[in-house]
């Protein structure tokens, strides 16, 4: 499979609510120096992006606009949109960008930022 597509099915199985519960799934995907910037403006660490998974309720996420651009031999830069089902609130929309790394032969995120969008 080429990288492009396979990092999109990883990114896709990020965003299920069926592998976001399952912590060995997520650890392995995530490295262990791995940092996030939260679409509420927080920094995260891997510890407690396993531990907020663990609490979160089902969500719906869709994935729009993904681009792949390789940075380096064993790393490549992915952005996508996100539009996150809320009720029958409006959604909740973020851009995204996650940085993947391949190590111990498997792609795992360094880095990942969600950036909200404003509704319109």
């Amino acid at each position: 499979m080429e990288m492009a597509e396979q990092l999109r099915q990883l990114e896709q199985d990020l965003l299920s609510s069926s592998v976001r519960k399952n912590i060995g799934r997520v650890s392995t995907l995530l490295t262990d120096d791995f940092c996030e910037f939260g679409r509420s403006g927080k920094v995260y660490t891997k510890a407690e992006i396993l531990a907020l998974l663990q609490a979160e309720e089902a969500i719906d996420v869709a994935m729009k606009e993904y681009v792949c651009r390789p940075v380096a031999e064993n790393a490549a830069l992915v952005t996508y949109r996100s539009e996150r089902a809320h009720g029958d609130q409006p959604a909740l929309v973020a851009l995204r960008s996650s940085l993947w790394v391949f190590r111990d032969a498997r792609w795992q995120i360094l880095f990942h930022q969600g950036t909200p969008v404003a509704a319109r």
